[in-house]
C-alpha cells in the first residue's frame, strides 16, 4: 500500500510516517499542506491519503476541502480524515458521495495502532468508517428528530454500531441476539429511513447520513 500524509502537526506527521514505514507500508509522500493532494497521489500512485480536516493557510478545512476535490477527480478514492476534535458537518461533506472507502477519526485513535491500521486497511478496502465519538455525537442531538424519531431504541442501537462500522455478525454479537434479529432490524431501519434497495449508493452510508443531514 502506497500512502500520502497531509498533517501540519510536525510530531504526528512524522509519527504517523515512522509508524507505517514499521508495518512495511510505504509513505511515498508526507506533506504540512494539503493544496497539492491530488498532485501527489497522483505522481505516486498512491493507494490511500491521510489528510488533516484544519490545515494551512486558515486551519479551517483546507485538508476537507482538499480530500473532496480528490474525490471529485477520482471517486472512491479511499481516504481517511484525523480531527482533532468531532465535527459533524465535516464527516457529512466527506460522506456525501456516497462512494464508500473513507474514513472519518479522532487524532487520538492513531495511538490505537492495531485499530489505526485496520481503519486503513477497511478504508482501502471500499468501506466506511466513522469515530465512535462522531456517532454518538450525532446520536445524542438526532435521536428525537424526524425521520430518526421513527427507529426503535434497538434500532438505533444498531444504527449507531452500523455506523461505527460493525458487520452484522459483530452487532449481533455486541448486543447478544441473533444474526437474523440483526437482519431484521436493518431492514426496518431502511424501510423507515425511506432507503429502498435499488438506491444508488450503499445503504449503510445513506442510514448514517440521514443522521448528519437532520443536524
Amino acid at each position: 500500500m502506497r500512502v500520502v500524509i497531509a498533517e501540519d502537526d510536525t510530531l504526528l506527521r512524522e509519527g504517523l510516517a515512522a509508524l507505517l514505514s514499521a508495518e512495511g507500508i510505504e509513505v511515498v509522500a508526507a506533506h504540512a499542506h494539503a493544496d497539492r493532494l491530488y498532485e501527489t497521489i497522483e505522481e505516486f500512485d498512491a493507494g490511500l491519503a491521510i489528510v488533516d480536516v484544519r490545515m494551512p493557510p486558515t486551519y479551517t478545512d483546507e485538508g476537507l476541502r482538499a480530500a473532496m476535490r480528490v474525490r471529485t477527480a477520482r471517486p472512491g478514492f479511499p481516504m481517511l480524515v484525523l480531527s482533532a476534535h468531532v465535527e459533524t458537518k465535516y464527516a457529512g461533506d466527506l460522506l456525501a458521495d456516497g462512494a464508500g472507502a473513507v474514513g472519518y477519526l479522532l487524532k487520538e485513535r492513531v495511538g490505537a495502532v492495531e485499530d489505526f491500521l485496520r481503519t486503513m486497511d477497511r478504508v482501502v478496502g471500499g468501506e466506511t468508517v466513522l469515530d465512535s465519538e462522531v456517532v454518538t455525537t450525532l446520536m445524542r442531538r438526532g435521536g428525537n428528530r424526524s425521520p430518526l424519531s421513527a427507529l426503535t431504541a434497538r434500532e438505533r442501537d444498531v444504527l449507531q454500531l452500523m455506523a461505527q462500522g460493525h458487520r452484522n455478525g459483530d452487532i449481533a454479537a455486541e448486543l447478544q441476539v441473533s444474526e437474523a434479529a440483526i437482519h431484521k432490524h436493518i431492514r426496518s431501519i431502511f424501510n423507515k429511513l425511506g432507503l429502498l434497495a435499488d438506491d444508488a449508493g450503499h445503504r449503510r452510508v445513506l442510514a448514517v447520513l440521514t443522521y448528519l443531514r437532520e443536524q
